[in-house]
């Protein structure tokens, strides 16, 4: 698995993320922390501590592994947060999951929703994925309108899925089959066709969640 150069649209663009990233990577999180503490995912062993150079080479030994694909995400050439491809299988599953955070700076201006669509496209097409899922709690309404944005179809309610922010989580599932988006996650929102309702939560999982 190798990918070659930037995918952009606009001011947005995705690449790989480069050793040397660390330390505005590690910036950006430490600046951020009351914006992004609620999303992220924590350890039910409790606190660990975290080096964001040693985070980065072992993202990329899961990329050469071919299990994931860590992108950084950039504005106008500057970055703004970090999008991870995670949880590759192959075979006859061919799927992944995608998560992501932006610096508070950045919000409002449409870069994550445009660089999710490049995401998933590249997995689409370039990998030769065939599911892609995104998993979001309840009350990230700025992750939800992301998904309603770009069409991904609602698929459940997971209880307490994923350990974050000191406790298990509950998260609404989002995703996508490569049939549905022959033309391209990215042109199909631009292009104003995807489906409006596909990520509506049923009244009974908001309930339960």
């Amino acid at each position: 698995m190798e990918l070659s150069g930037p995918r952009l649209h606009g001011p947005v663009s995705i690449r790989l993320v480069r050793a040397k990233d660390a330390r505005i990577l590690q910036s950006e999180l430490m600046s951020n922390r009351s914006w992004l503490r609620p999303w992220e995912a924590t350890s039910p062993d409790g606190p660990v501590s975290f080096d964001m150079r040693m985070g980065i080479r072992r993202l990329l030994q899961q990329y050469r592994d071919g299990g994931g694909v860590p992108f950084v995400m950039e504005y106008d050439g500057e970055i703004a947060g970090q999008l991870n491809v995670w949880g590759i299988a192959r075979g006859s599953l061919a799927s992944a999951t995608i998560g992501y955070w932006v610096s508070q700076r950045y919000a409002g201006r449409g870069i994550t929703p445009t660089a999710v669509a490049l995401a998933t496209d590249v997995c689409f097409s370039e990998l030769r994925l065939h599911r892609m899922e995104i998993c979001i709690r309840p009350e990230n309404h700025a992750s939800l309108r992301v998904v309603e944005k770009l069409g991904f179809r609602y698929e459940g309610l997971r209880k307490r899925y994923i350990h974050i922010d000191g406790d298990w989580r509950d998260h609404y599932c989002f995703a996508l089959v490569r049939e549905e988006v022959p033309e391209g996650v990215l042109a199909r929102w631009i292009e104003g066709r995807a489906p409006r309702d596909a990520a509506t939560v049923p009244p009974s999982d908001r309930a339960d969640a």
